[in-house]
Order: C-alpha cells, then sequence, then structure tokens
C-alpha cells in the first residue's frame, strides 16, 4: 500500500498561498533590463566575430568551472549570465567565424538566433494539436517542396538534421518495400535478406541508420567511384543482379546529392531510373547539396533528384540556419506516416474543434512526440532575405571554392587531391623529399596548427590514402581574403615543420 506523504495531502482552509513558488522572475524590470543586456551582448558577438580567433584551445580554468557540483541554492539569473559570458562565450567551435570551413556545419544569422529565443519564449510542442506553430511547419514543408521542385503531394518533416532525415526517409524505404508487415513482425520475419546500395562516399549516417534498423551493415552494399568520387554505375548494376541471383532483396538504391568528402554528385538521374526498372526505393541524401537547386547555376547538379521517393537535406547547412534544422521529404505521404503512425487514446485527435482538432499531427510522421518550434527561424528567414538571396549565396560559396581552387593549382608546395565541383576543396602541402607517411604526418599538423593559431578552421579528409586538408564552404561571411590567408598560413606553416619536421 503507498502511503501518502503529509505534504502532499489537500491544504487546510485558510492555508498561506505564499508557499507556492513559480520559475517567474520576482523582478520583470531587471529580467527585462538583463534580456536586453543579452541581446545588445551577443549582436556585439556576432558583428564583431572577424575580430576574434577561429577557435582557442580550452584552459584548465574553463574545465575546472566547469566541473562544479549542482547548484543547490540560487545564484541569480544576472550571475548565471556573467558566467556565460566569462566561461562558454569566449570558446566556441568557431563557426560563426568567417574563416571556418570545417565538416560542412553553417553559421547561422542574428535573425535566426533571435528567432530561435521567440520560439524558445513561445515553447510550443509541435508533436500535434491545433496551433498556429503546426501552420509554421507547414509551410515551411511547402516551401521546402518548392525550393527543390519537388512533388507537391508529398509528405514533409522537420528533423534535427541530415543523420535524422536519412532515418526517418530510411525507415519509411524499409517498410514500404518489405515483403511483410515489418512493424508487427518485426526484420526477423523477413522471407529474404534486405539490401540496399549506395557509393562509397556515403555519409556514416547511412550506415547508421541501417544499423538501426535493424538490418545490419552488411546489407548495406558500398559501390566504389570513379575517378571524380561518383558512383559506378555499372558496378551497382553489377551489384543488385548478383544479389537477385544470390536470393537476396535488393529494396532500396541511395544516391549522393554532394557526397561529405568531395562534394560529388553522383549520377541522380540514372540512379532513378535504376531504381525505377528495379522496384526499389530511391532515396537522396542531400544533406546539403540538394540546396543547389536554389540556384539557377547549380541547379542542374540536382536534375534528377525530383524523382526520389525520399529526400534528406540540411537548412542548418547550406541555408545558414542555426543548428539544429534538417528536412526530410517523401513523395507519397500515405508511405510516410504508415510507416510511423501510431495513436494510442491518450493522443487521439480529429474533428474541427478543440485542441485535438488539427489535420496534420507531425508526430505521426517520425519518432518524435516532443517536437520543438524549429520552424519559426527558417520562416522568419525566408520571409527577411527570400529564396533567390540564399541563391546568390550557394553560388558564391561555390565562387569561393574555385577560387580557392585556383589558389592552390598557383601555390608551388600546395596540391589539390580531388576534384572541386561545388564547395568542397581538399589539398595538401606538398614536399618533393618526403614519402607519403612524412607527407600525412606533416599535413595533419599543419591542421592542428592551423586550428590552435586561431587562423583558419578546416577539417580533414583521407583520399587514396593521403592525408587533405578538406575546406568545406558553406559560410556566409567568408571572403576571398579569407581563402588567400588560408594558403599563405599553409604554405607558412608547412616550410617551417618541413625546417623543422613532425616526429
Amino acid at each position: 500500500m503507498i502511503q501518502e506523504d503529509p505534504a502532499d495531502s489537500a491544504p487546510a482552509a485558510g492555508a498561506d498561498a505564499t508557499e507556492e513558488e513559480t520559475l517567474d522572475p520576482e523582478d520583470w524590470p531587471a529580467m527585462r533590463q538583463l534580456g536586453h543586456k543579452m541581446v545588445d551582448d551577443i549582436m556585439t558577438y556576432l558583428q564583431t566575430v572577424r575580430s576574434r580567433p577561429v577557435w582557442q584551445p580550452i584552459p584548465d580554468q574553463v574545465r575546472d568551472e566547469l566541473n562544479r557540483p549542482l547548484p543547490k541554492k540560487p545564484q541569480g539569473a544576472e550571475q548565471a549570465y556573467r558566467d556565460f559570458i566569462d566561461t562558454v562565450l569566449p570558446h566556441p567551435m568557431g563557426n560563426i567565424h568567417p574563416r571556418f570551413w570545417g565538416w560542412v556545419i553553417g553559421t547561422g544569422t542574428p535573425s535566426g538566433a533571435l528567432a530561435e529565443m521567440l520560439a524558445a519564449a513561445m515553447n510550443p510542442n509541435l508533436g500535434g494539436a491545433e496551433h498556429v506553430p503546426n501552420l509554421v511547419e507547414t509551410q515551411v514543408i511547402e516551401w521546402c517542396k518548392q525550393m527543390l521542385d519537388y512533388e507537391p503531394a508529398s509528405s514533409g518533416l522537420l528533423v534535427s538534421g541530415g543523420s535524422m532525415a536519412n532515418l526517418v526517409g530510411l525507415t519509411v524505404a524499409r517498410n514500404t518495400n518489405a515483403e511483410f508487415d515489418i512493424r508487427k513482425q518485426g526484420i526477423q520475419a523477413a522471407p529474404r535478406a534486405m539490401t540496399l546500395y549506395g557509393s562509397s562516399e556515403m555519409h556514416s549516417s547511412i550506415q547508421k541508420a541501417v544499423e538501426l534498423l535493424g538490418l545490419g551493415s552488411d546489407a548495406l552494399r558500398n559501390i566504389p567511384v570513379d575517378d571524380d568520387y561518383r558512383i559506378d554505375i555499372p558496378a551497382l548494376e553489377k551489384a543488385v543482379a548478383e544479389d537477385r541471383a544470390a536470393g537476396l532483396y535488393p529494396f532500396c538504391i541511395i544516391g549522393n546529392a554532394g557526397t561529405v568528402n568531395t562534394g560529388a554528385f553522383d549520377d541522380l538521374s540514372r540512379l532513378a531510373a535504376i531504381a525505377r526498372r528495379e522496384q526499389m526505393w530511391y532515396h537522396v541524401d542531400g544533406a546539403f547539396g540538394a540546396l543547389a537547386a536554389v540556384s539557377p547555376d547549380l541547379r542542374h547538379l540536382v536534375a534528377g533528384m525530383k524523382k526520389a521517393d525520399s529526400i534528406a537535406f540540411d537548412l542548418h547547412k547550406w541555408m545558414y540556419m542555426p543548428i539544429e534544422v534538417g528536412c526530410v521529404l517523401v513523395r507519397r505521404e500515405e508511405d510516410h506516416r504508415r510507416a510511423f503512425s501510431l495513436t494510442p487514446e491518450y493522443l487521439a485527435h480529429g474533428g474541427d474543434r478543440g485542441l485535438l482538432a488539427g489535420s496534420r499531427w507531425f508526430s505521426e510522421y517520425g519518432v518524435q512526440l516532443s517536437r520543438g518550434f524549429r520552424a519559426l527561424k527558417v520562416w522568419m528567414s525566408l520571409k527577411e532575405h527570400g529564396i533567390e538571396k540564399y541563391g546568390r549565396l550557394i553560388r558564391q560559396n561555390v565562387r569561393q571554392a574555385r577560387y580557392l581552387a585556383g589558389l592552390i593549382d598557383q601555390a608551388p608546395d600546395l596540391q589539390r587531391l580531388a576534384p572541386a565541383p561545388l564547395n568542397i576543396v581538399c589539398f595538401r602541402f606538398q614536399a618533393s623529399d618526403l614519402d607519403e607517411e612524412a607527407l600525412n604526418r606533416l599535413n595533419k599538423e599543419i591542421l592542428i596548427q592551423l586550428h590552435e593559431k586561431g587562423i583558419a578552421a578546416p577539417s580533414y579528409t583521407t583520399l587514396n590514402g593521403r592525408y587533405a586538408i578538406r575546406a568545406a564552404i558553406t559560410n556566409h561571411r567568408s571572403r576571398r581574403e579569407d581563402f588567400e590567408l588560408l594558403v599563405s598560413e599553409t604554405s607558412r606553416l608547412g616550410r617551417a615543420l618541413v625546417k623543422a619536421p613532425v616526429s
């Protein structure tokens, strides 16, 4: 028997109501003043970002400060903010800086940051119900379809990023093309082992999704690529035919719209034709490259993408939105909903009246029931700038990549290691008297010093066994002078290190 705690029992008549507490401020004018200061400080921080190092090592005293015990007593909002200013703000990842080109991470915008504040103040749950934030997300999804020239009747969902978008898209692919009721019986009931196909340049999130879906990484066929890092079409067709002959069940082809290592685009139209011929699902991972569609000069790169059954892409990459916001689009709404819809009594909804109304409950199209208002920053940003400006910025990044590639090609001690068809440039410092192993160590040290000295923040990859410094340009703040500095400093550091070799 559960005994009632006296503190939880109903209060006696006349009990002192002042014992009830809230997390709202006791002094609203003081909180308002602090809020104004926060906005002023952060706008100055963004405005002056170019004057600071891209990145700097985290001091021991900061690590110590962030290893303190759980606070038991109030410290107050002003103290909490001072701690943020002193401890957190000076040591960012660096991706808002003009010379950040690491991985593929967008820069965010001032208005996007303010939109995040507005969304947090409203604090809605976009799992469902009848409220305007759901309509905002619906409109953003419609705009995404228009941006990519995708099927108007298709379904969509805003998610945390490309990894989740791939997981959702491949879940729909698996469930729709399975030869049995996979939601009821589970993957162990499959009459034949299911297989899916993409290039060896696929993002790791694809393999993670395949593993989470219970298919196992062995089911994912990594097809070789050509000299331009695009999927080898004859090798793909051969692999599908061999698997069919072996009694397996090929069910999905994955196309890359901008690979993570080099920015290569698979032949999306040919992949669509193969998928249709083989009666397979066609999923496109367009994490950043899909958004080439918004630039008239680059749209040809994604000509076959609109034939996909599902598309995954990120708005916080090449649309420069604050992290996190990605999107998945699914051609047939019924396939999308059938893969995820589950409505117990406590989530029952419908009708045309009350909070339980609303024709679209986003919880029926993905994993999450609790969902934040990530649509607001996209909605406000698109209204502020218009899609044509985003197209110009994307084209600007591509031109900057070509400018960087040209600088590298002209530099006597630098070597470009891959084509630069879009916005990713891979290169290294070259010294003729060093073997490949020594060159790899040397370029790794160059990259670390670029980071530690606060000069620039590219990342790296390995291409054909060669360590490559990799600049992925999804930054609306970068200027040509920034790439000139990257080239000159890479050469300077390389020459200095050759004189004092890295052990």
